[in-house]
């Protein structure tokens, strides 16, 4: 998920406006919605009834039964018998989101039946992704019995060939890709395993280990309420940018709830350092761009355990200092990603990599906690796969990102020859090679790139330039509210943009440079618009327009009014058409 552009239309530019179909309007009618909403929904190929307020009102009850996951009941039941025996366990989860709040919810549920547990985090400062050899020393000084990853484990076989040579039982909970070698552990839970009966493959590990936190109370017999997990279940799959469909729009939507009613001090803290307005609706747009990258802040500058002590602590004053503290490693992450996004830049042009099929660009001295959010950037600028990297001694350490639909892993895979190591998914990826081979490597990624890019076929329903427009019998407030049915919106359930006409009543430049306006509809009511970025157009936008972005509400003076926020501003009327430049909107995402 990523924040939208700005896009003004050229002159000369042709675009479509569509308006609800007979079908849609007929569908609203079935399910009692708007005719805009019914057009969105089919859009996306809900047309049964049944199955769509289903999707629109999705529940628990609705989760796939995990009976099938390979290796659930025997890793909670090797979990169980360490907490009976009071056996050690290390808790080991990776250093981004997704690690963080699996180890959270693991550590804290086997603490809670009376497990003994110790937790540890992957650094990206020390040893990098997953549980490498640095990462297995700390692991061992705590003489652990069990050693149980989450969000990581699938390629770290040589570690666990060590811990097995040390009789301490491995148990994986991951979601990454499963290479071909068969993984060392007692118990592998991935539903990625070729033998995997799960029929949900999109959960992040967070997820996998709320459904462990399950088998165990079953086990055990204990009285555990697992849903207050759930808004770390809700983090941790949006931030890992897993799809929002199936069992994940189900326990996200749940997760959501619990967030705006969070019992957790360090949570609450965190949301007034991000100046969440209380009792305004949450978005998973707010979670993408407002609370996970904070919590990933840490492990960017340094060690990721701040963000999980955050996320554990029970007391206010403890859970005050440390918001402050990753508040302040935030400030400091995005000042050095700035001048790293700028540098590339410049490195992409001067060294004439612009017209390859994907781009690796790398300095020794770039922190190697913050390449990913550069690459992602790059990513979304250029349209192509990007691998940005720094340097640990003489190991270049790199992330991968691409635009929607790039096969990452794929790309890496055809590369191996020439890195060191490599793990991840196809939307995001890290990988090591040797300074000395960045050279080779970067020939064997664009290659590959360019051999994916020439055998590609896309195709689409719809044309780039189709604009829906909100229909005339819908008010905009309701539509508002009506879209939130659509929450969560990211990976696989994208929000919808919706266009809405009429005729310029204001706009004015605002502060911190962005542009407010308001449109005059045909049915006489008054929208707001508001385009991050875009206050140099307050004077140079034409009479009638037609405002496209996120319809969403918003408050002001006590009282609740339907806004837009823009992402494209198209002329209206006459075949009017105004001249500006697009801007791209600065994108927060770090998956």
């Amino acid at each position: 998920m990523s924040r939208q552009s700005l896009n003004v239309k050229p002159s000369g530019s042709t675009f479509r406006v569509l308006g609800p179909t007979e079908e849609a309007r007929q569908f609203a009618k079935q399910l009692r919605i708007s005719a805009t909403l019914a057009e969105v929904l089919r859009s996306r190929g809900h047309v049964v009834v049944a199955d769509t307020e289903r999707f629109l009102d999705p529940k628990l009850a609705h989760l796939t039964p995990p009976d099938l996951m390979a290796d659930r009941a025997l890793l909670a039941a090797r979990l169980a018998r360490a907490i009976e025996q009071k056996e050690t366990i290390v808790v080991f989860g990776d250093y981004d989101c997704d690690g963080i709040t699996s180890a959270a919810i693991l550590s804290t549920v086997l603490e809670e039946l009376g497990g003994k547990v110790t937790v540890e985090l992957a650094s990206r400062f020390e040893g990098g992704y997953g549980l490498s050899a640095r990462a297995l020393l700390r692991v061992l000084a705590h003489a652990p019995n069990v050693v149980v990853t989450c969000d990581c484990g699938s390629s770290d076989h040589e570690s666990l060939r060590e811990l097995n040579a040390k009789n301490i039982d491995c148990l994986v909970i991951d979601h990454h890709l499963v290479p071909d070698e068969p993984l060392p552990a007692i118990a592998f839970l991935n539903p990625h395993r070729p033998e995997c009966g799960f029929a949900y493959k999109g959960l992040a590990s967070c997820g996998l280990v709320l459904s462990v936190a399950a088998e165990l109370r079953r086990l055990l017999g204990a009285k555990l309420d697992i849903r207050k997990y759930l808004d770390l279940v809700a983090i941790g799959t949006i931030a890992d940018v897993a799809p929002l469909t199936g069992d994940n729009r189900a326990l996200v939507r749940a997760g959501m709830k619990v967030i705006e009613q969070t019992p957790r001090p360090g949570l609450r803290a965190l949301m007034r350092r991000a100046r969440f307005e209380p009792d305004a609706p949450l978005s998973a747009e707010d979670i993408a761009f407002r609370i996970a990258p904070r919590l990933n802040a840490p492990g960017r500058m340094g060690s990721p355990m701040p963000a999980l002590r955050l996320l554990v602590e029970q007391n206010e004053t403890v859970a005050e200092s440390l918001a402050d503290a990753v508040e302040s490693l935030q400030i400091a992450r995005r000042a050095a990603q700035d001048s790293i996004v700028k540098q590339a830049e410049i490195d992409i042009e001067n060294l004439g990599f612009t017209d390859d099929a994907a781009f690796v660009v790398g300095r020794p001295e770039w922190n190697i906690g913050i390449v990913g959010i550069v690459a992602g950037k790059l990513a979304d600028r250029y349209q192509r796969p990007v691998v940005v990297y720094g340097a640990e001694g003489e190991v270049a350490r790199g992330s991968v990102r691409g635009p929607e639909g790039a096969t990452l892993h794929d790309l890496l895979t055809a590369s191996a020859s020439t890195l060191i190591r490599f793990g991840g998914h196809q939307a995001a990826a890290g990988l090591d090679v040797e300074l000395a081979r960045v050279q080779e490597f970067r020939e064997a990624f664009v290659a590959a790139a360019q051999s994916t890019q020439r055998n590609e076929l896309t195709s689409s329903g719809k044309q780039p330039g189709d604009v829906l427009v909100l229909d005339a019998g819908d008010d905009p407030l309701s539509v508002a509210r009506e879209l939130r049915l659509l929450e969560p919106c990211g990976s696989g359930n994208p929000a919808p943009s919706i266009g809405i006409k009429g005729k310029l009543a204001f706009a004015k430049e605002v502060r911190g440079g962005h542009l407010s306006l308001e449109l005059l509809g045909d049915g006489g009511q008054r929208i707001r618009g508001f385009a991050p970025g875009q206050g140099n157009l307050a004077g140079n936008l034409g009479e009638e327009l037609l405002l496209v972005g996120a319809l969403r509400t918003s408050s002001y003076a006590g009282r609740e009014r339907a806004e837009v926020l823009v992402t494209s501003i198209l002329p209206w009327g006459k075949g009017e058409e105004s001249r500006a430049s697009a801007t791209t909107r600065e994108r927060e995402s770090e998956s």
